[in-house]
């Protein structure tokens, strides 16, 4: 029977090359997606073209009654869900002292909320199929912190504490647990950067160079397939923080 995937804000960067590697892998996959409707029909278009189907799902997942909606889709068509991949998110830079009230909150709800609340409904199913495994997309400013970005990193330290904590409490139900923790990698989320400070930014990483979303994806891959990983965070960084 064909594992079911839900993946959060499946229509951008990491989350897009999630849903197209998962795909060509015969998975039954739920793209969802917030305010990129466009960009995720696109993609369920191309994918088409080459013989995959997926699904798109509209839902903002900082707000739980939408959550759930995407859940009870899920389960509806498809009877279970065997895979969840929290990767919605958003970044912002700013200076501690200028980050307001709304910065604050808008980036807990968006990256940390999130995760809370489709783990939280998407474990019931889980727990009660005795099976499940949930990939947490954090980052690297998650373990190492990041100047000028101190409610982003706050937001990603929590998935990796939540990441971990689950883990051991899942365990006996056969529920995996892990989070990915990428370096620098080559999305809109660096956009706002110039080709010298990359540059600067590839000589400070062993492999000097910048990340690809596709290596992410095929962790991702590996961790869906694996059997005995779990409470783990992976960096994937080029070896830029050892």
């Amino acid at each position: 029977m064909k594992k079911t995937i839900i993946v959060t804000g499946g229509s951008n960067g990491i989350g897009q090359s999630i849903v197209e590697e998962l795909a060509k892998n015969n998975y039954n996959i739920i793209l969802n997606y917030n305010k990129s409707e466009g960009k995720a029909k696109k993609i369920q278009e191309e994918l088409k073209k080459i013989g995959y189907e997926i699904e798109i799902y509209k839902a903002d997942v900082s707000k739980r009654e939408e959550v759930k909606k995407l859940v009870e889709y899920a389960i509806e068509k498809y009877k279970k869900i065997d895979v969840l991949i929290n990767n919605a998110g958003i970044s912002q830079t700013k200076l501690f002292t200028d980050i307001t009230d709304e910065d604050w909150n808008e980036m807990i709800n968006t990256n940390l909320n999130s995760v809370f609340y489709t783990t939280q409904e998407v474990v019931k199913n889980m727990i009660h199929n005795k099976e499940g495994c949930i990939i947490n997309i954090s980052s690297i400013w998650g373990i190492v912190g990041a100047s000028c970005e101190v409610h982003y990193s706050v937001s990603k330290a929590g998935i990796d504490a939540m990441t971990k904590s689950l883990a051991k409490e899942l365990g006996l139900s056969n529920i995996r647990v892990n989070s990915i923790a990428p370096g620098i990698i080559k999305t809109n989320m660096i956009k706002n950067l110039s080709e010298e400070e990359i540059e600067e930014i590839k000589k400070e990483i062993p492999l000097q160079k910048i990340g690809k979303p596709e290596n992410i994806a095929q962790c991702i891959k590996w961790l869906i397939e694996d059997e005995y990983t779990t409470g783990q965070v992976i960096s994937i960084n080029g070896g830029w923080v050892v």
